[in-house]
């Protein structure tokens, strides 16, 4: 079990996570909804304590992680992979060792440095390119590789990690529809086949209503929805994004003769 409480960030006198409390089962996929600046990255870079909390604790199985330090503060960020938007990956490196980076926690740096990884490591690796088809290219260079396939390699580093949650941050951003269904549903298959618990960040509502089991809102840096997806209506989602709500719903509201807002079709 995740447990956030009373989370806050503030950069000087602002602050990008307000008081969020919540709690995550294991094996959940949830989605962190909210316009740009809504505080969703910022979350997630604190829980895997890539950003420093002003305020308040991250507990997991009951352990402190806004105590962690040195080894077991490494340990934490390998058991919690974030996945970014911008694929991380090492261009001049070819597939399979940016995938074997994923393991750079539990090797000595001798290995790394002179890339002599451990035969069940290299296993380890090729394997979860398996998973979503990538084995052929394992020798290629991450940079002759198209943003869906950068971004899915990003995904399989995560799997080596053998994590019990992986945080996704915007991980379809700068992909075209086609890519963003083929992320979307490697994501799904680590949430569904392995149980990892996945923690998404979104912009798209119809994405995050297709594939998540939860959703958390955020307007402002605080939360302000947190449930299932069918009970994120169509005013609590405008109350969310305001003027992008047309936008991220795909459709714009309708209005009656009278100027009442009627809800597009979910």
């Amino acid at each position: 079990m995740l447990v956030v409480e009373g989370l806050t960030c503030r950069f000087g006198t602002k602050a990008a996570v307000d008081n969020a409390s919540f709690s995550i089962a294991p094996g959940s996929f949830v989605g962190v909804i909210g316009r740009s600046g809504a505080g969703k990255s910022t979350l997630l870079r604190m829980i895997n304590r890539l950003a420093e909390p002003s305020e308040g604790r991250i507990l997991f199985e009951g352990v402190d992680v806004t105590a962690l330090r040195g080894k077991e503060l490494r340990q934490w960020r390998a058991r919690s992979a974030m996945i970014f938007q911008q694929f991380n990956l090492v261009g001049r490196l070819d597939v399979l060792t940016n995938v074997l980076m994923g393991r750079l926690a539990e090797i000595p740096s001798w290995r790394s440095l002179t890339q002599l990884w451990p035969d069940e490591d290299r296993a380890l690796a090729m394997s979860a390119l398996e998973q979503f088809d990538m084995a052929a290219i394992a020798a290629q260079r991450a940079d002759q590789l198209s943003g869906g396939q950068q971004q899915r390699v990003a995904i399989a580093r995560a799997l080596v990690q053998e994590p019990d949650i992986i945080l996704a941050d915007e991980p379809i951003a700068s992909l075209d529809p086609r890519n963003t269904r083929i992320v979307m549903d490697a994501l799904l298959r680590i949430n569904k086949h392995f149980g990892i618990t996945v923690i998404c960040n979104l912009h798209s509502l119809d994405l995050a209503r297709n594939y998540c089991d939860r959703l958390i809102g955020m307007a402002a840096g605080r939360v302000v929805f947190d449930g299932a997806p069918e009970m994120l209506t169509d005013r609590i989602a405008r109350e969310l994004y305001d003027l992008e709500a047309s936008d991220v719903m795909g459709t714009a509201p309708a209005q009656t003769p009278d100027g009442a807002t009627v809800p597009a079709a979910a």
